[in-house]
């Protein structure tokens, strides 16, 4: 694998903090939604009326969604289903894993705090003979982001700051 060349994203998992869990659970067809942007609020400048300061409040995560064609036996189905028929909400974490032709992870997605949001079915048609495909959105906290660089530098940053302490 050429690591000088930007990734395919076609060869991925996603692993839920959940039991139980069938072989089909970290099979999808796609993963979408994994997004944070900055959100801003207005501060008028004193005396200066040309424009106001914009200044970070929070950050927003969109939805996750999920996609896979229709599977009999899923302990996520499960769950979702928990929370979009009976009302009963059991946040889960869950890791996105982007995997190398060997299947080790390569980068990482930690999503906290997932809850199903939205269910979709869709592909019931006799006409065309496709796959059932099913649609899961789920609402999280934040996602934390994990690569073999990153956690270099983040080591790397917490050994200079204890270093830095003790001088």
């Amino acid at each position: 694998m050429d690591l000088s060349y930007p990734q395919p994203g076609y060869h991925f998992s996603v692993i839920f903090e959940l039991f139980p869990q069938f072989p089909n659970d970290i099979r999808f067809q796609s993963v979408t939604g994994l997004q944070v942007s900055t959100q801003f609020q207005g501060w008028p400048e004193g005396g200066e009326n040309r424009f106001q300061h914009q200044l970070p409040t929070t950050l927003q995560f969109s939805e996750l969604v999920l996609k896979r064609g229709k599977f009999l036996g899923s302990g996520i189905l499960h769950w979702a289903r928990g929370t979009l028929e009976r009302f009963e909400f059991k946040p889960t974490n869950l890791m996105i894993s982007l995997l190398t032709d060997e299947h080790v992870p390569l980068y990482n997605w930690y999503v906290v705090n997932a809850i199903p949001k939205r269910l979709d079915i869709a592909g019931i048609d006799a006409m065309t003979g496709q796959i059932v495909v099913e649609t899961l959105a789920l609402n999280y906290q934040y996602f934390k982001y994990y690569d073999p660089a990153s956690i270099a530098l983040d080591a790397a940053a917490s050994l200079t700051a204890s270093v830095s302490v003790g001088f």
